[in-house]
């Protein structure tokens, strides 16, 4: 992997959907697919809704008012975080000419192991389920 890493302003702007240059490909693909990609992805989108609740927390009045009035908008924008992260994963990947299927590399990794053990068992899968094997919802 190259050592080449965007600066401060060139990682807010790509957190946020702008595209980095070629030179940093490798450093997008470990971003996007590699360890802790859930994880970045998930604290990236949580930070805008932080910040637009955070006014609402200078209001005067009670504590419960303030949370009643900013924890629904900012866990269902978490939870839509949460169930669009390979979407959105996938379409990063391909907004910077890589294959959207990296998304998967690490679960496949993990479960490599239960698929040899069923192509032991019953042998290789037929042709036909090949397009099952990742979690393109397209």
């Amino acid at each position: 992997m190259s050592d080449v890493r965007p600066n401060l302003f060139q990682y807010i702007t790509y957190s946020y959907g702008r595209r980095l240059p070629d030179s940093m490909r490798d450093w997008v693909a470990n971003d996007l697919a590699g360890p802790g990609a859930l994880r970045r992805h998930m604290i990236r989108m949580a930070i805008p809704p932080l910040l637009i609740l955070a006014p609402i927390w200078l209001l005067p009045t009670s504590f419960y008012v303030r949370f009643e009035m900013t924890a629904p908008i900012f866990i269902w924008a978490v939870l839509m975080a949460l169930a669009l992260n390979k979407i959105w994963r996938r379409h990063r990947l391909a907004q910077h000419g890589l294959d959207q299927n990296l998304v998967d590399v690490i679960k496949r990794q993990k479960d490599a192991a239960i698929h040899e053990d069923y192509i032991r068992r019953f042998g290789p899968r037929p042709e036909e389920a090949r397009w099952q094997q990742n979690s393109s919802p397209f």
